[in-house]
């Protein structure tokens, strides 16, 4: 049996909590929830919900390749927004992310997400 495995990289932002960017156990890696944060400086993406969604699979893709997985190891993703009215929006973004193959996948409206951006998506992804 492997151990697990944790990965940080600066090329995404820093855990605001106390959580890792990514948990790998045996063959299948955990990627916490992003949000439209820019690496190094943390602030904030605002200029839009797509910009936002860009930005929050910018930094799932510097986590998975840190770890060595790529979006077309993506099993599993979960989208939160804050407003099922963007949901076009951030679909046609995601998109352009998944071109390879499309994940099992739920997205739902919260009230509130982690300093009340409009977006947050965490993923599994796995590979033999």
């Amino acid at each position: 049996m492997s151990e697990k495995q944790i990965f940080n990289t600066e090329n995404a932002p820093a855990a605001i909590g106390p959580y890792n960017q990514a948990i790998k156990a045996g063959q299948t890696l955990y990627v916490s929830g992003q949000i439209p944060l820019i690496p190094g400086s943390m602030e904030l993406v605002s200029s839009g919900v797509a910009d936002e969604t860009h930005q929050v699979l910018k930094n799932v893709a510097a986590i998975l390749e840190n770890a060595g997985y790529s979006f077309k190891d993506v099993v599993k993703a979960s989208i939160f927004i804050s407003d099922m009215g963007d949901f076009a929006t951030i679909n046609e973004v995601y998109a352009q992310y998944f071109t390879e193959s499309q994940p099992a996948r739920e997205c739902v409206a919260v009230k509130t997400l982690p300093k009340n951006v409009n977006v947050e998506i965490s993923v599994i992804a796995w590979k033999d």
